[in-house]
């Protein structure tokens, strides 16, 4: 267990409304405040930290003047819409006290499962890694609904984590971490340390889909874990209140449980673009692209390609075949179709001439590529 942070480069962090807030009234400044000087703290060592915060709701209604929280949607929206101000203040306020910048990104479902949307919200979250600013992270209440809703942070908190091909996911709770029964109805419940993400064992354990206990407690944090795995990421469930508990958990202390990730990052995420995704169209790539490609481990460049084929969108899947027409890769492309044709045989000091803007140089890069 000690090496699920202590070697993560790359941290998603997930805090529940009951970390953030004065017991659901608004939000607790200090308590933020402990949160951004950890996430401080690990930054300081060279990892890339994000934040996914709960607590939009409870600090609109405060600032309302509500006193017990809204069944109606269209209230709810307006709750998040006026909270998002005063939660994202704290956070600004206190990461820049600890000189971090900080940015605020809402997120619906809809964003990740559109795939352009899912590549653009990827882009601008490496980008602010790259800039030092740390995002802070909560799902777009004002305009969700149940349609697209993530249902609950820990699914958003586990999503993000694959969006950006995290490490590490850490969720942060009331509870201690995983039983293997509820330890409140039986004495002899046994505290699960670590485990294998995925593991339908762990299911049971947390109570089930449809339990009592399992409705926005434990199970969630399960099922999200096994989500977070599907791109290589393990995760830790820990309890919020512990002392230090991020710095401790990044110097390698066992607390909390471990739900371990059994396939490395990189073949996880190119496993899922193998199998996983209906092909859009193709790109025809001469000799020497086919054999960077195939050969080197290179990105596909727009220079190498020879021919586009079918309709497709940025973000899509699309089949790189080689000079005989024999599919070689397959990857996400960083161009439309009617993009792809216009810098196809063009060096990227083409691109803005040629599309009005200058965007990614490769047609597809290596991270996003699998050889087929």
């Amino acid at each position: 267990m000690s090496g699920v942070l202590s070697g993560a480069r790359r941290v998603v962090v997930k805090v529940g409304s009951s970390l953030v807030t004065n017991e659901g009234r608004g939000i607790d400044a200090s308590a933020v405040g402990n949160w951004c000087r950890q996430l401080a703290a690990l930054a300081a060592q060279g990892r890339e930290m994000i934040m996914v915060s709960s607590g939009a709701v409870a600090e609109g209604m405060k600032r309302l003047g509500w006193s017990t929280r809204p069944k109606e949607l269209h209230e709810l929206q307006a709750a998040a819409a006026v909270g998002q101000m005063g939660l994202a203040q704290n956070y600004e306020s206190s990461l820049r006290e600890h000189g971090l910048g900080s940015a605020q990104v809402l997120l619906t479902h809809a964003d990740l499962a559109d795939r352009e949307r899912y590549l653009n919200a990827r882009s601008t979250l490496l980008t602010l890694l790259a800039l030092n600013v740390l995002p802070v992270i909560n799902e777009n209440d004002t305009v969700v609904n149940d349609e697209i809703k993530f249902g609950d942070n820990d699914t958003l908190g586990a999503l993000v984590a694959n969006l950006v091909d995290a490490d590490a996911l850490v969720i942060l709770t009331d509870q201690k971490g995983l039983y293997s029964a509820d330890p409140r109805r039986d004495p002899q419940a046994r505290f699960i340390h670590e485990a294998r993400a995925g593991d339908p064992e762990l299911e049971r354990m947390a109570g089930g889909a449809g339990s009592s206990i399992g409705r926005g407690g434990m199970i969630t944090k399960v099922l999200a874990a096994k989500r977070a795995a599907s791109s290589g990421a393990s995760t830790v469930i820990a309890w919020g209140r512990e002392p230090d508990v991020l710095i401790r958990l990044a110097s390698g202390e066992s607390i909390g449980t471990a739900l371990l990730a059994t396939t490395p990052k990189l073949t996880a995420r190119k496993q899922w673009m193998a199998d996983h995704l209906q092909l859009r169209g193709a790109v025809v790539v001469d000799a020497g692209a086919a054999g960077k490609v195939r050969g080197e481990g290179k990105s596909l460049l727009p220079i190498g390609v020879v021919e586009v084929r079918g309709e497709f969108h940025r973000g899509d899947v699309i089949a790189v075949r080689g000079p005989d027409g024999a599919e070689i890769a397959r990857g996400l492309a960083n161009y439309g179709s009617a993009e792809a044709r216009l810098i196809a045989r063009k060096p990227s000091s083409e691109f803005e001439r040629l599309l009005g803007y200058s965007a990614e140089p490769e047609m597809i890069h290596r991270d996003n590529l699998v050889l087929v």
